[in-house]
């Protein structure tokens, strides 16, 4: 009897000795962010899932306690009974990269990374690749096999949410220009646009799921919980969805887009570049002609601006005041009239020492006839469209009207990039997707809309009463992407008002990242600014070395740092109705240096600003006060 029970315990440990061996378990370097691989059965076989934890007061909080795992393809499925194979030895991924636009010059794509491989019941190979980062995880799947070709059914892929957990979602459409809601519980069953913003409940814990480095062999994909209420499933798109198979075909071998989460405090989240990590490195050898810069645009205070020489040589003419390196030609350029065409355009540009950007219809939708409609669709019109535009000294172009995620579309995308590459045209998407970290692929991607922007101002009244909670819930979501061209500062009025204060609308040139930023409003709106903001506009960057989160919370309030060169730009938001009074702290500074603050904050009405100069260093705390709605923006220079 005795000899019996030792054999079962024996027995009973080498079972759980085995069934922990084919568990893998990546943890992150600074050792808070784990990511874990189980079965619920313990066993070699059947459906895995993942588990994430954070270390929170030297405990591991389950934080996200299940992510379904697996793949159906055309010849057969990758979702259930899969068998472990093994698992690799942890492998240190450290990577130094340096950006030409973006939150940061010098980035760090640094991990630990562990490859799972699995066999389905047909003997097919399946291999999952975890990566734990300091600020967050990823994974992604591979077929390792030579050759064949399939389409994907399903990606099984989907996160179980715990109800508790706060949310902040927008619902999906193919511009992603919806709003954010702020949620309590998985109520709503919806599709889902990414990134999507989660808060632990009772931790410190935030997490921003997005997807990161779709290529040609796939598609773009949603988040949806329509099965199930917690389980927030990546899905493919639908078939109305844009033209086009709707399921993709891939080619072996093949690794899927990187499912990523960003995961940490607001920080971690407002600060990381985890999205441009983990994505293929640039494919632009010679990047001396890609210069992110400052932009004039008539859209918003003309819709039918670019019609009119007259008016677009106004705007060519306040980038030149305004020592901004760039003007843009928006729709119906075809029809320029009043005393010039484009070309005319584009001579008198150059003749004031500012270079001229241009729009282009994707021409995808037959319904959409905002001209130029066509030049862009095909790779002989591309060619002969760019060497034209090259001719006349144009440096880059805006495509518009995507509305669609399929892999036929990506396909498009990707091919503008490569055959603007070609020219040395920078590029601009809008009416498109949400970045995806082609920036780091195709550093000439300056920028992409994807965002309810100032335009809305010109489509209803709506943006008037939502836009001071949007402004500052953006920089929580959407712009930890990627570049977002919002169109933002705005002292004037468009077609319907704007009730955030002059000193909110200047601190966004700060606060919403954008590798061209177009400035939307009319001439006249910044020609009659103070001397103070005005030359604050003409002297603000829109590439960075580094940023740092100061405060805020989504929704509510944000104050954000950005550095270039020895400089150091903040910009400050209250989206509430109620006036604010914060105290900025300025230890990110380095020891030992001193700095002349100008602070551009509200004065003592909404259109009115209050500026004030002092020296600062690192031990120094500034009150400011914004009004409701309100924001600062604010200039460190060093003192030599």
């Amino acid at each position: 009897m005795r000899i019996s029970k030792i054999l079962t315990t024996f027995l009973l440990l080498f079972s759980i000795s085995i069934a922990y061996s084919q568990q893998a378990n990546v943890v992150s370097p600074n050792k808070k962010i784990s990511i874990e691989l189980h079965n619920p059965k313990s066993n070699s076989s059947g459906e895995w899932y993942l588990k994430v934890k954070y270390l929170e007061n030297d405990n591991f909080l389950e934080v996200i306690p299940k992510i379904i795992l697996g793949l159906s393809r055309s010849d057969q499925d990758f979702s259930k009974e899969l068998k472990f194979l093994k698992s690799s030895k942890p492998k240190t991924i450290y990577e130094q990269y340096t950006t030409l636009h973006g939150k940061r010059s010098q980035c760090s794509n640094s991990a630990n990374e562990v490859v799972v491989g699995f066999e389905n019941t047909g003997k097919a190979k399946m291999n999952l690749i975890l990566r734990a980062y300091n600020d967050g995880v990823a994974f992604r799947y591979e077929f390792p096999e030579k050759e064949g070709t399939f389409i994907i059914n399903d990606e099984h892929t989907s996160y179980v949410i715990p109800d508790s957990t706060q949310r902040w979602l927008q619902k999906f459409d193919l511009s992603n220009e919806g709003l954010y809601t702020e949620m309590h519980d998985d109520s709503a069953q919806e599709d889902w646009c990414y990134p999507a913003l989660f808060h632990a409940a009772d931790s410190s814990c935030w997490y921003l799921i997005h997807e990161a480095d779709v290529d040609r062999n796939y598609c773009a994909t949603k988040l949806s919980n329509h099965g199930e209420n917690s389980a927030y499933k990546v899905t493919l798109p639908y078939p109305h969805e844009g033209e086009g198979e709707a399921l993709p075909t891939i080619n072996l071998p093949w690794e899927s887009p990187w499912r990523v989460i960003i995961m940490g405090s607001l920080s971690d989240i407002v600060e990381s570049t985890l999205v441009d990590d983990v994505s293929t490195p640039s494919l632009i050898e010679n990047t001396d002609w890609i210069k992110p810069g400052l932009v004039s645009w008539n859209y918003w205070s003309d819709n039918h601006g670019t019609r009119d020489f007259q008016t677009v040589a106004r705007f060519t003419d306040l980038a030149a005041a305004m020592d901004w390196p760039y003007t843009l030609f928006d729709w119906e350029w075809d029809v320029m009239s009043n005393g010039g065409n484009v070309e005319d355009a584009a001579k008198y540009a150059l003749s004031k020492g500012v270079k001229p950007f241009i729009w282009y219809n994707s021409g995808m939708f037959k319904w959409i006839t905002a001209t130029p409609v066509d030049r862009m669709k095909t790779h002989e019109n591309r060619m002969e469209e760019f060497a034209w535009l090259k001719s006349l000294g144009f440096v880059g172009v805006k495509v518009d009207f995507f509305l669609s995620e399929k892999q036929y579309m990506i396909e498009y995308y990707l091919d503008i990039l490569e055959d603007a590459a070609k020219f040395e045209m920078m590029v601009n998407f809008h009416g498109c997707l949400v970045p995806r970290g082609w920036a780091r692929t195709y550093p000439h991607l300056m920028t992409m809309e994807a965002v309810r922007g100032a335009e809305w101002y010109n489509n209803n009244h709506e943006l008037t009463t939502t836009a001071p909670a949007h402004n500052s819930v953006m920089p929580f979501t959407r712009n930890v992407v990627g570049s977002m061209d919002y169109t933002p500062v705005t002292f004037t009025n468009s077609q319907h008002p704007h009730i955030t204060s002059y000193g909110h609308e200047l601190a966004l040139s700060v606060v919403f990242e954008s590798a061209l930023q177009h400035m939307a409003d009319r001439p006249e709106g910044y020609y009659n600014l103070p001397d103070a903001p005005r030359s604050f506009l003409k002297e603000v960057p829109v590439a960075w070395d580094d940023t740092k989160y100061l405060d805020g919370y989504p929704g509510r309030d944000v104050i954000v740092a950005r550095k270039n060169g020895d400089a150091w730009y903040l910009g400050g938001l209250n989206s509430e109705n109620r006036v604010k009074n914060k105290t900025i702290n300025f230890d990110f500074l380095n020891d030992g240096e001193r700095y002349k603050l100008t602070l551009i904050a509200d004065g003592e009405h909404d259109k009115a600003f209050k500026t004030s100069y002092m020296v600062v260093d690192k031990s120094s705390a500034v009150d400011v006060q914004m009004l409701r709605r309100g924001g600062f923006a604010a200039s460190l220079k060093p003192i030599k």
